[in-house]
């Protein structure tokens, strides 16, 4: 009888230890790909655990020659041939160095299903996209938008932008630097609103290897720098960014919010004291969708609400 216990506490311990190790080895292939693409596996498991059925993704668009001059476009399946919704563009993160459209589209089917037409803007990126390239493109695609999204259920008078890091940057110099939308035509009506995640407003002298890149060769780096163009009638712009963020700092949303205050700017700045640089983008996916109020914060900026929690005060 000894002998037969010991052999199964030994085939339990045995079972046990092969449990772990595959769900270490699982934990530790997730975060090596999560490494290479985290927002191509953030889009896989938004997939997997959301109920998007009632979503459906256009084919896509190209708004230029380059590869990167892409769009894909998101709606609800079902609604009046005669019914316009508002417009919703996000401009991927990346460092100006990498990302794709077409990994975000986790973005795209949750927005859609809260009544919106989105649109996924890549822009050329690494050497190619290096300043002022990054800033054509946006402008570019805003345009291509505004020209066409009738024809896909959009309002082109309810354009909003929003975007993650680096495309945080290129929305908000689309808002603030008028020269880039007039260089398509494109007056201070052309964009509703804008939503930041995580942006970098303020980051000159360049510090980082991934912004010298990009934003070296500019003749005049200062104006590179969105809070150089505040101006009190831009569009309303809705600033979120965890306080945890050591990649952008916090402070870059404060100095750019307290400038749109000063000069007489409509801006809402939400700060989430448990979050990191990219917790904003994954608070956009399921699961997540429910635990933070990221989404829906979002959601009210672009279809009539707004988001009213003042500006605080500078801590980093």
């Amino acid at each position: 009888m000894g002998g037969k216990v010991k052999r199964g506490r030994r085939t339990l311990i045995l079972t046990v230890v092969i449990i772990v190790a595959l769900l270490l080895g699982a934990a530790g292939a997730l975060q090596v790909a999560i490494a290479r693409n985290g927002p191509a596996v953030l889009d896989t498991v938004d997939r997997i655990a959301g109920e998007a059925d009632e979503i459906e993704r256009l084919p896509l668009v190209r708004y230029g020659e380059h590869p990167a001059q892409k769009l894909t476009i998101h709606r609800f399946r079902y609604f009046e041939a005669d019914e316009t919704r508002p417009v919703l563009v996000f401009f991927h993160g990346g460092s100006w160095r990498s990302g794709d459209p077409e990994d975000y589209n986790f973005v795209g089917r949750n927005f859609a299903s809260r009544g919106m037409i989105v649109v996924n803007a890549g822009y050329r990126l690494g050497e190619d996209g290096r300043w002022p390239a990054m800033m054509e493109d946006s402008a570019a695609a805003v345009a291509w938008v505004r020209e066409n999204i009738a024809d896909y259920g959009g309002d082109p008078d309810r354009v909003y932008l929003m975007g993650h890091s680096a495309g945080a940057y290129n929305v908000a110099m689309l808002a603030l630097d008028r020269q880039w939308l007039e260089r398509e035509g494109l007056g201070d009506d052309a964009v509703k609103g804008v939503i930041g995640l995580s942006g970098p407003y303020d980051f000159y002298p360049f510090a980082r290897d991934s912004t010298r890149d990009a934003f070296g060769d500019a003749p005049q780096p200062e104006a590179t720098q969105p809070i150089s163009h505040v101006r009190g009638d831009a569009p309303p712009l809705l600033l979120i960014h965890g306080e945890q963020d050591t990649l952008v700092k916090p402070r870059n949303t404060r100095a750019l919010a307290s400038a749109l205050e000063q000069a007489g700017g409509t801006v809402t700045a939400r700060f989430y004291p448990g979050m990191d640089h990219n917790a904003p983008l994954l608070a956009l996916a399921t699961p997540w969708l429910s635990r933070r109020d990221v989404a829906d914060t979002v959601t009210d900026f672009v279809l009539g609400g707004k988001a009213s929690v003042p500006v605080q005060p500078q801590t980093r």
